[in-house]
């Protein structure tokens, strides 16, 4: 199996790339606010743990399948925790044995990002971003408070890219992904 980490701030295209790869790879998607959505509407409010949860019934049921591979998307902040500790923490539900672990990570600027905030497929599939002010501001405060972006040369992963996708089409991206790491 295989299993393709999008990493990279809010806004810069995780989603988007992620549909892309699904259209010319046999990858399923799995963006991280499938079950962002549903939880928040049900609770009113953002709830981490059933959030958490879910996903790793998801995880754990994809795991077992015989599903050729998934893409998960992900803000990972490189200031709290290693990078490793993502992949030690996949390990726990996708076998590393059989399973082929990449990692791609995308980069654009805050003033992309926040164009990008309101584009309408994000508003499309992300109902918890439609107030674009809150929206827009929790962008500029996850910049001020934290860093969900690797610099140069700091991820050694071997299964790694890093792209800045700022003036990139997402068909693009997704095909350099894709012929990176032969999906």
């Amino acid at each position: 199996m295989k299993l393709l980490i999008l990493l990279g701030n809010a806004a810069v295209g995780k989603m988007t790339v992620g549909q892309e790869l699904v259209k010319i790879t046999n990858l399923r998607l799995f963006y991280n606010h499938i079950v962002v959505e549903p939880v928040s509407e049900i609770f009113g409010e953002y709830n981490p743990k059933i959030h958490l949860r879910l996903r790793e019934v998801i995880y754990e049921e994809f795991a077992a399948s015989e599903h050729y591979g998934l893409i998960l998307t992900l803000m990972f902040s490189v200031v709290q925790q290693p990078l490793s500790d993502l992949l030690e923490y996949h390990n726990k539900f996708f076998d590393p044995t059989r399973t082929e672990f990449y990692f791609a990570e995308l980069v654009a600027s805050q003033e992309i990002r926040l164009q990008r905030n309101v584009t309408e497929n994000r508003l499309i599939h992300k109902a918890s971003m439609r107030n674009t002010e809150a929206s827009n501001q929790r962008i500029l405060d996850d910049d001020k408070n934290s860093r969900f972006e690797s610099n140069d040369g700091e991820v050694t992963f071997d299964n790694y890219i890093r792209i800045d996708n700022s003036y990139i089409t997402p068909d693009v991206v997704a095909k350099m992904i894709k012929d990176r790491f032969m999906l």
